[in-house]
């Protein structure tokens, strides 16, 4: 097997650290299975990953600068099915509390109403949907992915290779946070972009 389909729930808001008037909390939202219930695929292959020897960043930018970070806790697995990248899946579950940045105020604002909301929505998810392959290693991934209660579909290419003992995966690519309800705007003369960077650097096991 040469190439493995991957994707990656990554997914983080980036802000300002001033405080502002919390959001109406939203009900929580209840994911339908976790992880550890999902059935697995039929003669899946797993190759497990997780924060230890993996990351997950971002960058969030606004009109003067911008913040960069990441997650401290996230687990999946990537499942492979005959080593034919349109049988297989990836599912990933990331713990949004477990947020970080170059701002320990701005940590704390993240965690807020007006961003993830970490009380009412511990939890991100992407489950894959789709792959399909391009040249070498590259791979474009469509999946859904769950953020504040909300579930939409994404799509984003990687860079998969394959071993018999380990998946490597490498990925950049931008998400729009108002498409997941994550709308504070920041200060009047300091808007915050809608767009996010996200970066993988993934180091999964068999």
């Amino acid at each position: 097997m040469r190439v493995l389909p991957f994707a990656l729930l990554a997914v983080v808001a980036a802000g300002c650290p001033e405080k502002s008037k919390p959001a109406e909390a939203a009900p929580a939202p209840v994911l339908k299975q976790t992880l550890a219930e999902l059935p697995p695929l039929t003669n899946a292959v797993p190759f497990t990953f997780s924060h230890d020897g993996s990351s997950v960043s971002w960058v969030g930018s606004k009109v003067t600068g911008k913040h960069e970070g990441g997650f401290r806790a996230f687990k999946g697995a990537l499942e492979v099915v005959d080593g034919d990248l349109t049988k297989s899946r990836v599912k990933v579950d990331l713990e949004l509390s477990s947020v970080f940045s170059d701002s320990d105020k701005l940590v704390s604002h993240l965690k807020s109403a007006d961003f993830f909301a970490v009380d009412q929505f511990p939890t991100a998810r992407f489950v894959s949907t789709s792959f399909t392959r391009g040249e070498g290693t590259r791979v474009e991934v469509t999946g859904e992915l769950t953020l504040r209660g909300v579930t939409k579909a994404i799509t984003f290419p990687a860079d998969v290779t394959l071993t018999d003992a380990q998946a490597d995966v490498k990925a950049e690519f931008t998400i729009n946070r108002q498409h997941f309800g994550i709308a504070y705007p920041g200060k009047p003369d300091n808007l915050i972009s809608d767009d996010v960077r996200i970066t993988l650097d993934v180091h999964a096991k068999r």
